[in-house]
């Protein structure tokens, strides 16, 4: 399957479904059970329910600032789906997703509420912990993936990242050295068509970004990131080339999926300052999850009845998370754990002064404005 979906110019861009879910390609359709498209259906829901919730508890001010994922559920759940369980993601901020195919734990709100805690679990489900800085866990992907393979590991490590990232050394090196040491990776690219309030066009002069592949020696292809079928291809294929290359090839790909985010870049981000809100709706003309639910109504896997029942089912899961997450409490004392291997005196005495203050006035004091 691997060869002939990357036999052709990363600038020939791979579909299954056409926006109003009839089928392009028959032959890529992936070879799912009922029971496993109903599922990618119930989590591409969950996570346009998801993002909605969050950004209503940061406006509320019951959460920090959260990356809305809207328009791209397609390439989340489609790309997280067709790996297997133990194959290691690395992820930017905004590929939510990829946890709620995993499963995500309750504690993954925490991080965005400001406890580091909320990174904690990710681990258990194959997944690095939440990256910031825009890039840098790509190096880290590609080690992961070395290491792997020196190992003889049978597992592929895949890296998330949007477009904007295609702009810092961090890529370009990590690329490089994949190619070179053929390390097992999936270099997955999240084209949303917007760093922040940078257009794509003034990220690059290249044609496409899949066709930077081709620069550190192996293959790039370009999909319709808001397709779940054709994402599920794509990686499926991009996999099983990463742990059994056919002659020739080299193990890593780079997966530039086509999309667009609805949203802002952040909820302390205004994108009307940048873009038109025209373009906003055209976009959504080809919303993922519309475009699959039509497809598995023609397929006879989903009906009113059955999607409301998804439905009843993601409301009392996220109510669920979200209670968890706020019955939280944190102890104070954690913000100093991690400074130093050791303590230095001068943080122990801030420590011990912190809890005088909670002994003598209670966690009121530390709120005071004193």
């Amino acid at each position: 399957m691997g060869g002939s979906l990357f036999d052709r110019n990363p600038g020939d861009r791979i579909e299954v479904l056409a926006p109003d879910g009839s089928v392009l390609a028959p032959a890529l359709v992936p070879d799912l059970s009922d029971e496993q498209w109903a599922a990618m259906y119930r989590d591409m829901r969950f996570c346009r329910r998801f993002d909605e919730r969050m950004i209503s508890l940061q406006r509320q001010g019951r959460m920090g600032t959260y990356s809305s994922l809207a328009g791209q559920e397609g390439s989340q759940i489609g790309s997280t789906y067709a790996l297997a369980d133990d194959d290691m993601i690395a992820y930017q901020y905004r590929e939510h997703g990829a946890l709620v195919a995993r499963g995500m734990p309750w504690e993954y709100l925490l991080y965005w509420m400001g406890h580091e805690a909320g990174n904690a679990r990710l681990a258990d489900i194959e997944v690095f912990p939440l990256n910031i800085t825009i890039g840098d866990h790509i190096p880290h992907a590609v080690g992961y993936a070395w290491a792997a393979k020196l190992n003889g590991d049978e597992h592929v490590t895949v890296a998330h990242f949007g477009d904007g990232a295609t702009s810092e050394g961090d890529f370009h090196e990590a690329l490089n050295f994949a190619g070179v040491f053929d390390t097992p990776n999936v270099f997955f690219c999240n084209n949303n068509q917007w760093a922040i309030s940078v257009p794509r066009k003034r990220q690059t002069a290249s044609e496409t970004l899949a066709g930077k592949a081709s620069a550190y020696g192996f293959e790039g292809v370009q999909v319709d990131g808001m397709d779940p079928l054709a994402v599920y291809a794509v990686t499926r294929a991009a996999r099983e080339k990463a742990l059994d290359p056919d002659d020739g090839q080299r193990r890593s790909t780079l997966i530039e999926a086509i999309q667009y985010r609805y949203g802002a870049h952040t909820t302390a981000d205004d994108p009307s300052n940048y873009r038109d809100d025209e373009e906003v709706e055209e976009w959504k003309e080809r919303d993922p999850i519309d475009r699959f639910e039509a497809y598995l109504r023609d397929e006879g896997v989903l009906d009113d009845e059955r999607i409301e029942e998804v439905e009843e089912g993601i409301e009392e899961s996220i109510t669920e998370l979200v209670d968890r997450a706020e019955g939280y409490e944190a102890d104070p004392k954690s913000m100093f754990e991690h400074a130093f291997a050791e303590p230095t005196p001068r943080l122990a005495e801030q420590r011990e002064y912190l809890q005088h203050l909670r002994e003598e006035y209670g966690d009121e004091a530390l709120l005071a404005d004193e």
